[in-house]
């Protein structure tokens, strides 16, 4: 039966693959099928290099690195920005937080002239408080934008000091160095918000100990309200504010009982790490990439192979461990076109950010290269739809 689908989607999807086949100069990245990839570039700290594969008819994944002044300020401080938005119900909420975060951070670095988890949770809340506004005005023509939303995890390298915030369950790992044993070992810096995990289960019960079914297990996957799996986002409207849970809005996102307070938060966990020079590379990546590698798996591939191509080789991985599960071959997965996709896997999204002790050690006031690159994707006209 599986052999028989995988024929009929050769057959219907693969010449459509050849629309995407095209290049882009080394300095924006390469279009490669529904693979983007950026195999190496240079930022403040050292190298990195990005890979992002799209499954949905619209890429929901969105993302940048942002390398020199984390400032509007020619002083600075320096440092690089990371940031992957893993949308869902649509791209609206992560394209908006691509557009708008880092300009919310830049702005409050300024005003307090240093990097800190302050200005972090500020560019946070200033992203959600935008986003609401524009929910508020396009309510009464597009009112499903209020059931849009994504999970949203930045990493700041300024001053020596690695800070990481996240809300939603995308994650971020470090590789880090044993001298005595020549390993390197893999240490999740990220704190994860899917209502999967225990702890979180726990903690949405004490934030609404009124109601019994603010987590439901549906069809043996743990929902909020029987909706969704995380409890943080930014977006996601329709579970934050009463007003937007009624009609027009589609009656599978409204509740039966109204709800006085917030669902879910979009309060983003916040740590500081002092890099040491053991520390190697972190990976940042959406949970597309996390439902089939582990922590360890991941660092491993990093550290066992060139620098060049990191990203790309773990969405590789990633792929072929999709493909597995499904008992077909990587080389039919890859035939199979956006939208239809999305059955075999998640957009996957990846960061890899190679640590120069060196380059981190350097004081924050110091210029370094500059740089400012997003994630690509199939480059479509407005308001298609999918390969039917």
């Amino acid at each position: 039966m599986l052999s028989r689908l995988v024929n009929f989607l050769k057959a219907c999807w693969w010449p459509s693959l050849d629309r995407y086949a095209h290049k882009g100069s080394d300095a924006s990245g390469w279009q490669d099928g529904l693979l983007w990839h950026k195999d190496n570039g240079q930022h403040f700290n050292g190298e990195f290099s990005m890979a992002v594969v799209q499954a949905n008819n619209l890429l929901e994944d969105q993302s940048q690195i942002e390398s020199g002044s984390l400032s509007t300020l020619e002083s600075g401080p320096y440092g690089t920005f990371v940031g992957i938005y893993d949308g869902h119900g649509g791209p609206e909420t992560s394209r908006y937080i691509n557009d708008h975060l880092f300009q919310h951070l830049k702005r409050f670095t300024t005003e307090q002239q240093s990097m800190s988890v302050d200005v972090i949770k500020k560019a946070y809340q200033a992203t959600e408080d935008g986003f609401f506004s524009l929910v508020t005005k396009q309510w009464s023509m597009n009112p499903q934008i209020a059931a849009v939303g994504s999970c949203c995890l930045v990493g700041v390298v300024c001053n020596g000091t690695l800070y990481i915030a996240n809300v939603g369950d995308s994650r971020a790992v470090l590789g880090r160095l044993v001298k005595a044993t020549g390993e390197v070992f893999a240490i999740q810096l990220s704190s994860e918000h899917n209502v999967a995990i225990e702890s979180v289960r726990q903690e949405m019960h004490s934030l609404h100990p009124d109601d019994s079914h603010i987590v439901v297990l549906k069809h043996n996957v743990w929902r909020v309200k029987g909706l969704i799996q995380i409890s943080r986002s930014i977006g996601d409207v329709y579970l934050k504010k009463a007003e937007f849970n009624r009609e027009p809005l589609y009656q599978k996102f409204r509740l039966r009982q109204p709800f006085r307070m917030p669902i879910l938060s979009s309060e983003p966990s916040v740590s500081m790490h002092e890099l040491q020079p053991h520390d190697q590379f972190l990976i940042f990546a959406s949970d597309g990439l996390w439902e089939h590698l582990s922590n360890q798996g991941a660092v491993d591939i990093v550290q066992n192979h060139p620098r060049n191509g990191s990203a790309r080789r773990l969405v590789k991985v990633a792929l072929q461990e999709a493909a597995k599960k499904r008992e077909m071959r990587y080389s039919d997965l890859k035939k199979i076109d956006r939208g239809v996709r999305r059955h075999f896997h998640d957009d996957i999204t990846v960061i890899v950010v190679f640590l120069d002790s060196n380059l981190v050690s350097r004081a924050s006031s110091a210029k370094g290269p500059s740089l400012s690159l997003r994630g690509g994707g199939i480059k479509l006209p407005a308001k298609t739809k999918a390969p039917c």
